[in-house]
């Protein structure tokens, strides 16, 4: 049997199945999953299989089943057998998965043995991926080999009628990791120190604790002063902090929270869930996200949380443990180097992480679920395609919000989010999880995917790896394929491509494109009307030079006769070095993209004109848009839309439209949403061309600007109300963190092409 098949209890419920039917045989793990040797009565032997696929565990999941039949041998009574672990592995590893209720009641029962014990875990939860170096799943292959078991422990993990039967981190305080505190000074163990961080963080102090796949920084989340001091130190001005509760109910007092919300947050998988602050309720530090309408919040998901918040705090900030940009810090002495300026004192413990893996960020979208970072509780679950890719590849992602990924046969296995590699700790953090990834799924590629941009790091590695083949693909191409391959469509369709930044076949910054294509090629059917992008690099952190150059775009040079209160820092002879700049394409490469259209209209607007966090005017246009009061966009059609159709769609028209009514006094918020509607009828429009000329009706969302809820939501209903078949993301993320599964489907296809 193959699928999620180790690590969560599946020889065990396969052991009783067979004992309380009466069978003869075995069970064991090896690299391929489990394997099943099972005799007795034919009758009962079907009944053994029915029971195996309506009642595996629940975290359990059996993707594929070869069965052979062998001479009765006589066997007496059913067995779990050793681990064989020769042959290339074909089995999955299991996420991490937060702690369940069964092993919560334990540790706050006083009776019990692993009462208060923050390393508390059984078959059904736990440390998983982040803690396994190599298949096939058993405590020596993982970083709990360091540890010898107590008699008690041991008599669990080989009891297979106990719900600890072979859970590789099963342990207690007698024989397993310990807890312990550490301030410069002295150190505290168990729940001295869990007491002391708790009377810190009321003190207003930084704590930094070891969680599963790596650091935080935790603070009381109703201490302004000590948020503002954690941004200070972590070096994180402006973007939103992350927070965490101990249950929904709680989250409600801050946030509006759906039920569908509700089932996300209490998922096995934990994840910071994206949701819309309350107006009126409790708050929380106004720092902690200034005046962002949303909240990231999540629930306990290791027992060290528990244990930290019962009873003491109602919301904490859990943010990485990291520098501004850095990846999250794994390991004691890592920790102890890379933080000892941001933290005041260390929650640690002893079991090592050997795969670094930050939390998981989601929120809902047209009624879905949407990964925003795919890391913890999802990796390393597969997306399966369609059929087989014809050799294993490794694909490299893109610069921002890195990923990779590995195909094995079917399988993609994508990685935790690695982060922005321009930052030398991430790019090493790549290259680790490279050869983790590889490591732990026994895949050697015999293909290499990597981004056509040659600046990006990703590229660059790609290309030194002599000793493979390798294959340059276009940005967009492979958002197209991404959103087409996780949900196992394979025809053409119409791709609405919208980024900030991707390296374009004709040298260009690509970013607000039509395509129409599939894996195996595209054509650029549409494309935003290219404008300069002033100063590069520093355009994308100043959106007040987008600003300046959509004046420029609709105005020409009367642009210098107009109002510019979103660059009132520049005096006369500077704004006409920037006209002079633009018109001369000095330092201004040209970009058709959509990421800088939003941030330029969010300067003109004034409504944000840098950029301290990624896509952060983006952001703010967006809460400009959906403030309440905002009112109801006077309804036009694509069809009223100018300029949509093949070719380069000019928009210079809604620039001075927009320019001329915040003249007349028409209000921001009216502006920001008349903005996002019009755009999207644009590409709508344009969706539309593309589907007369082709009779092409699949339309393909992909794409950064997709993050924008108010903006996705609005062009998914569109797109229905025009009737398209339309497909969206849901099992990877939209923006830079799907590429390297599109990279995987368009080298494949390729590589066939040529075999």
């Amino acid at each position: 049997m193959r699928g999620l098949v180790q690590g969560v209890g599946f020889r065990p419920f396969v052991y009783r199945q067979a004992r309380e039917l009466g069978l003869s045989g075995f069970v064991r793990n090896d690299s391929g999953g489990v394997v099943i040797e099972i005799e007795g009565p034919p009758d009962q032997l079907s009944r053994f299989r029915r029971c195996l696929k309506a009642h595996a565990p629940r975290l359990a999941r059996i993707d594929a089943t070869a069965q052979v039949d062998l001479p009765a041998s006589g066997d007496l009574g059913f067995v779990i057998s050793a681990s064989h672990g020769d042959a290339p592995s074909a089995t999955l590893i299991s996420p991490d998965i937060a702690v369940c209720d069964d092993c919560l009641r334990e540790m706050q029962d006083p009776a019990d043995r692993r009462f208060g014990y923050p390393f508390i875990n059984c078959t059904n939860c736990g440390p998983r991926y982040t803690i396994v170096w190599r298949t096939p799943y058993d405590r020596s292959h993982t970083s709990m080999r360091d540890f010898v078991m107590c008699p008690e422990c041991a008599r669990e993990y080989h009891d297979p009628l106990d719900r600890r039967f072979h859970a590789q981190p099963v342990a207690c305080p007698a024989c397993g990791p310990r807890l312990i505190l550490h301030d410069g000074r002295v150190e505290l163990t168990g729940v001295d120190a869990i007491a002391a961080a708790q009377a810190a963080l009321r003190e207003g102090q930084i704590v930094a604790l070891r969680g599963l796949g790596g650091f935080h920084l935790a603070v009381d989340a109703h201490n302004d002063a000590a948020v503002r001091r954690l941004r200070e130190r972590k070096l994180r001005a402006e973007k939103p902090l992350a927070l965490m509760a101990p249950d929904v109910e709680v989250v409600r007092r801050y946030a509006m929270v759906s039920s569908f919300e509700a089932q996300l947050l209490t998922d096995v998988t934990r994840p910071i869930m994206i949701l819309q602050r309350r107006e009126r309720g409790a708050r929380v530090a106004p720092s902690v996200a200034f005046d962002h309408a949303c909240l990231g919040f999540m629930l306990p998901y290791t027992p060290l949380h528990h244990l930290l918040l019962r009873d003491v705090f109602d919301a904490l900030v859990l943010t990485s443990g990291n520098l501004c940009e850095e990846p999250i810090a794994i390991a004691n002495d890592e920790a102890l180097r890379r933080l000892s300026g941001v933290a005041d004192l260390f929650l640690l413990h002893d079991r090592e992480i050997l795969a670094r893996c930050d939390d998981s960020v989601v929120r809902v979208s047209a009624g879905r679920r949407r990964l925003l970072r795919r890391a913890r509780g999802f990796v390393p679950r597969p997306v399966y395609l369609s059929h087989p890719t014809a050799r294993p590849i490794l694909a490299t992602g893109a610069e921002l919000k890195s990923t990779v990924a590995v195909s094995r046969q079917a399988e993609v296995f994508l990685s935790q989010h690695i982060g922005d590699l321009d930052n030398p700790a991430a790019f090493a953090f790549f290259q680790e999880c490279t050869a983790h990834l590889c490591r732990l799924l026994e895949v050697e590629p015999e293909l290499l995917a990597c981004d056509l941009h040659p600046e990006y790091l990703s590229t660059k590695w790609a290309l030194n790896q002599t000793r493979i083949p390798v294959v340059g693909i276009q940005h967009h191409h492979a958002h197209l394929a991404s959103v087409l391959a996780e949900s196992n469509r394979s025809e053409r369709a119409i791709g609405i491509i919208l980024d900030g930044t991707g390296y374009g076949t004709d040298g260009t910054i690509w970013g607000g494109e039509i395509l129409v294509g599939d894996a195996a090629d595209f054509e650029r059917f549409a494309w935003l009307e290219p404008v300069p992008l002033p100063g590069g690099a520093m355009a994308i952190r100043q959106p007040w030079r987008m600003g300046v150059a959509y004046l420029h775009y609709a105005f020409g040079e009367r642009c210098l006769s107009q109002a510019w209160p979103f660059a009132d820092h520049l005096g006369t002879n500077e704004r006409e070095t920037l006209v002079t700049m633009l018109e001369r394409r000095l330092h201004s490469p040209l970009t058709t993209s959509c990421g800088r259209l939003f941030d330029g209209v969010a300067a003109l607007l004034g409504i944000c004109g840098r950029n301290t966090f990624e896509a952060q005017a983006a952001i703010a246009l967006e809460m400009a848009a959906t403030i309440r009061g905002a009112g109801h966009h006077r309804r036009c059609s694509a069809a009223e839309i100018p300029g949509t159709g093949r070719g380069p769609l000019a928009f210079a028209w809604l620039i001075r439209d927009l320019m001329e009514r915040r003249s007349q006094g028409a209000a921001i918020k009216e502006l920001a949403r008349d903005f996002h509607l019009i755009v999207a009828e644009l590409f709508i429009g344009s969706a539309v061309a593309a589907r007369s000329e082709t009779a092409i009706n699949v339309a393909a969302l992909s794409g950064g600007v997709y993050q924008n809820r108010f903006f996705f939501e609005y062009m998914h209903r569109r797109l229905l109300e025009e009737g398209f078949d339309v497909v969206t993301h849901g099992l990877v993320p939209t923006n830079d963190g799907g590429i390297a599964l599109g990279q995987v489907v368009i080298a494949d296809a390729r590589s066939r092409a040529h075999a």
